[in-house]
This record gives C-alpha cells, sequence and structure tokens, in this order.
C-alpha cells in the first residue's frame, strides 16, 4: 500500500482499519472491539465503516429490521 499522502503511522491505520473492517463485516468482532484494536474512539471506526459503505446494522431480512424499527 504505497500512498504518498499517507505517512506511516496513517498507512498502517488504515491497513488496520481495512481488515478489522472485514471482522466486523463478518460479525466475528463487535464495533468497541475493533475500534480498541485499531486505536480509534467507536466513533472514529464508524465513521471509517461508512467512509467504505460497510453498515452498522446487521438484519437477516426485512421482517426482523421492520421490528427493530417499531421497537426503537
Amino acid at each position: 500500500m504505497f500512498d504518498v499522502k499517507r505517512n506511516q503511522e496513517e498507512t498502517n491505520q488504515a491497513v488496520r482499519c481495512v481488515e478489522l473492517m472485514e471482522f466486523y463485516r463478518q460479525r466475528d468482532a463487535t464495533i468497541g472491539y475493533c475500534a480498541q484494536i485499531a486505536g480509534m474512539s467507536n466513533e472514529e471506526f464508524i465513521k471509517c465503516l461508512g467512509r467504505n459503505q460497510v453498515s452498522i446494522f446487521h438484519y437477516e431480512d426485512k421482517e426482523e429490521f421492520l421490528e427493530e424499527l417499531i421497537n426503537a
């Protein structure tokens, strides 16, 4: 991963974020755990997910989503 606009720490952070996004996407870890490993706040990790079009919501089907929406 070569990017002349990033320093080494920024590049390391980006790589960690990509790896942890995959863990989160596969439901292998929580947002809080991924954020902690990445050295980010929960909010920063959520923003990282958003920049990469990874939803923080996990619903198996439409009915589960609607039930959650009604209970909110």
